[in-house]
């Protein structure tokens, strides 16, 4: 079993940067897909980047493609989301998942998820 805890959301202002980081507890951490997912208010929860626990493969959302980068230290037991160039309508909760399916996550299935971090774009 993996738990996470997500950190680093906040309020930024539109073309700004800020790094999420998700510290995962369970000595698998290795073994899981690790993925970010939000959700903005009034819409649905959206997958937005998933990171291999094998070989570092990755997969975005469309729309941040080019300005999110995940990436992952499994010596921590942490996965980070550097987002730059944000948009007001990045502005979401923020959620850290895992699972052992990387294609599962990408359509937006995961087995364990936190609880969720504030992301603010202000314009």
């Amino acid at each position: 079993q993996v738990q996470v805890v997500e950190s680093g959301g906040g309020l930024v202002q539109a073309g700004g940067s800020l790094r999420l980081s998700c510290a995962a507890s369970g000595r698998t951490f290795s073994r899981y897909a690790m993925g970010w997912f939000r959700q903005a208010p009034g819409k649905e929860r959206e997958f937005v980047a998933v990171i291999s626990w094998s070989d570092g493969t990755t997969s975005y959302t469309d729309s941040v493609k080019g300005r999110f980068t995940i990436s992952r230290d499994n010596g921590k037991n942490t996965v980070y989301l550097q987002m730059n160039s944000l948009k007001p309508e990045d502005t979401a909760i923020y959620y850290c998942a895992a699972d052992s399916n990387f294609w599962g996550m990408t359509r937006g299935l995961a087995a364990y998820w936190g609880q969720g971090t504030q992301v603010t774009v202000s314009s």
